[in-house]
């Protein structure tokens, strides 16, 4: 089966909980880790990825954290996915592999591609708000007296 790369979900992910939680506060990284349940040094590697993209703004020290580098609307799926995403290589040892199933496979990555630059972050905050998602700022509202 075809599908995402564990490293290019985590980053959709963290990129969407940004955008959905986010006002103007940085969002830690060791937050979005906790929260979605992600490995936080794994995480860490993706977000830096994601800053060098231009997709997030990073800061550090005590009010550290990221936010997004541009407009939720301005940023697709696609763009996370060509941030993070490495090409594989697809080992071939045959005639039959290297020219008939790799253009087949390569042609469907430019599709899935072109699927995933048609959403954009802002779609997705849509769609979480619609099915009554709760934010973050929601939940930490419990509190005793």
């Amino acid at each position: 089966m075809i599908g995402l790369p564990k490293k290019t979900f985590y980053a959709m992910e963290a990129v969407l909980y940004i955008a959905y939680n986010g006002t103007q506060a940085r969002i830690s990284s060791k937050e979005i880790a906790t929260r979605q349940s992600m490995p936080t040094r794994y995480l860490e590697q993706i977000m830096q990825r994601l800053v060098r993209c231009g997709i997030l703004k990073g800061g550090r020290g005590p009010h550290g954290g990221y936010l997004l580098a541009r407009e939720k609307r301005r940023i697709s799926l696609a763009d996370i996915c060509r941030a993070v995403g490495e090409e594989e290589d697809i080992p071939t040892s045959t005639a039959l592999g290297d020219k008939i199933i790799l253009p087949v496979i390569k042609d469907l990555r430019k599709h899935i591609i072109g699927q995933l630059d048609k959403v954009s972050i802002s779609d997705l905050c849509e769609q979480a708000s619609a099915r009554n998602i709760r934010k973050a700022a929601d939940e930490d509202t419990n509190f005793t007296i």
